[in-house]
């Protein structure tokens, strides 16, 4: 059974296509990281699939049932977002219990406290949110949103606003939380780290278009596009001149080759290439090679070369075969 998100159009003004021509499947218990610049589309797909913003065109679907016309709150998803917008007035545990009406009163509690537990917050349900810091508030809201048991859970850059170390340590509690509930969960984020380390497929948007969606290590190693590589990081496109020099001509495309990142090396048998700078960075150097074409690389050496040349390689596993634009 799939869940499927809108397949044409998103407008959330009636006068802009945030969305255009994505089709996206979710399987039940799947994570699925959208990942994109600002601008990209990806929270707006977010909010059209949560009914918060109306459909130009297309559809979004649940087990086959057409949801247009289904208010967001009798959808059944959980929604969380970068402000945790938790009940200032409210305990912490009032906080999680919010979504648990239909509960009978004798159970919330222990709902309340299992789904602390799990965001490790145990003992915490009678705090005040004005105790927290913010990597606690956003536990918090993510065991509000997950108590009632949603069929999806859409997070729109839950843990943007928070510093990278917390984040990262977040990012993990995320995961081990919605893996541990069996939570299906679309995940929108501008940081690759995050939606590769969270995400059991990822999908990169770009203008309102799905431009590529896969699992991690495909989308990595196998980018189909320039415009999905240099979003990813890879350093630049080689034209076929370069690649040969470099030792991944027998590849032979006619498409162009991106050069993934740190892939070039020093090797005695590689192509001598002229440095054009060196930066000393902490524990290396960062020297600058002029490619044959006239681009300019870079590789990392221990050393300051003392020299006006040096000899280069890359690993043909480290480069990709992609498509133009």
């Amino acid at each position: 059974m799939t869940r499927e998100a809108p397949t044409d159009a998103v407008a959330p003004d009636g006068t802009i296509t945030a969305v255009a021509g994505v089709s996206l499947h979710v399987e039940p218990g799947e994570i699925v990281a959208l990942l994109g610049a600002s601008g990209s589309g990806k929270s707006s797909l977010l909010r059209a699939v949560a009914g918060l913003e109306p459909l130009a065109a297309g559809r979004v679907s649940w087990d086959g049932a057409d949801l247009a016309g289904v208010p967001t709150h009798k959808r059944n998803m959980g929604l969380m977002f970068q402000d945790p917008a938790l009940f200032p007035n409210l305990s912490v545990g009032k906080n999680v219990a919010y979504g648990l009406h239909k509960l009978p009163r004798a159970r919330r509690a222990g709902v309340v406290e299992r789904f602390l537990e799990l965001v490790g917050l145990p003992g915490y349900a009678s705090r005040q949110v004005s105790e927290l810091s913010g990597g606690q508030a956003q536990r918090v809201a993510l065991a509000r949103s997950l108590a009632p048991e949603p069929r999806l859970m859409l997070l729109d850059e839950p843990l943007s606003a928070l510093d990278r170390a917390l984040r990262e340590r977040l990012v993990g509690v995320l995961s081990e939380v919605l893996r541990a509930t069996g939570t299906t969960a679309i995940h929108v984020t501008h940081d690759q780290d995050e939606a590769f380390a969270l995400a059991d497929r990822v999908g990169v948007m770009a203008a309102g278009k799905l431009l590529q969606f896969d699992r991690p290590e495909v989308l990595w190693r196998r980018p189909v596009s320039v415009e999905v590589a240099t979003f990813l990081g890879y350093d630049l496109v080689l034209t076929p001149e370069d690649a040969e020099a470099l030792g991944v001509g027998t590849l032979r495309a006619t498409a162009p080759v991106a050069l993934g990142p740190e892939s070039l090396f020093q090797d005695a048998a590689g192509a001598e290439l002229a440095i054009v700078d060196q930066l000393a960075r902490r524990g290396y150097v960062e020297v600058g090679v002029r490619l044959p074409s006239g681009q300019r690389a870079e590789l990392r050496v221990p050393d300051r070369l003392d020299a006006e040349t040096v000899r280069v390689r890359t690993d043909p596993d480290a480069v990709s075969v992609v498509q133009p634009g």
